[in-house]
């Protein structure tokens, strides 16, 4: 199994960045507005808590999830967003988070064979609820969630990025 040693710096950061990179791609796609944007913001950050304490969780993705946890690897993952996104309009950042979740695939794929479908399988959970967060509930006299035409494709993407 891969853990932080297995990778280089840069590459643990891109591990580190991927859970926000995967919602940046939804809510780039079709920004929701403020309620929507902290909606989006939460199930993200629901996704890390969950595997923190699921005892059933991959293990390269508790590894991410517990140096999230710490200061340092919250400033890696800050400082790596900043350095990719900075001054982004929404279509180039959608573009660039499907680009770098292509760029964990293969990173995976070559450095952690073992734990790919999982982490995969992980951020592309972490999407769909990120496009789930901003409708839930659905329209106001009923109906189920109601996820974008334009999150949909994204979602596409984004599962064609990470080979799943």
């Amino acid at each position: 199994m891969a853990d932080k040693t297995s990778f280089t710096k840069d590459e643990w950061t891109l591990l580190l960045k991927s859970p926000m990179i995967a919602g940046m791609a939804i809510t780039a796609a079709d920004p929701s507005g403020l309620w929507g944007l902290l909606k989006e913001s939460f199930a993200g950050g629901a996704a890390l808590t969950k595997v923190a304490t699921d005892p059933s969780a991959d293990a390269l993705v508790k590894a991410v999830v517990a140096d999230f946890s710490t200061s340092e690897g919250r400033s890696a993952a800050r400082d790596g967003l900043k350095a990719e996104f900075s001054g982004a309009k929404p279509a180039e950042i959608k573009t660039k988070s499907v680009d770098s979740l292509r760029q964990v695939s293969s990173l995976l794929g070559a450095k952690a064979p073992d734990d790919a479908a999982a982490f995969k399988s992980w951020l592309r959970q972490i999407s769909q609820n990120t496009a789930e967060a901003a409708t839930e509930g659905g329209s106001l006299f009923g109906g189920g969630v109601q996820v974008s035409d334009a999150e949909k494709a994204t979602l596409g993407e984004i599962s064609t990025a990470l080979g799943i």
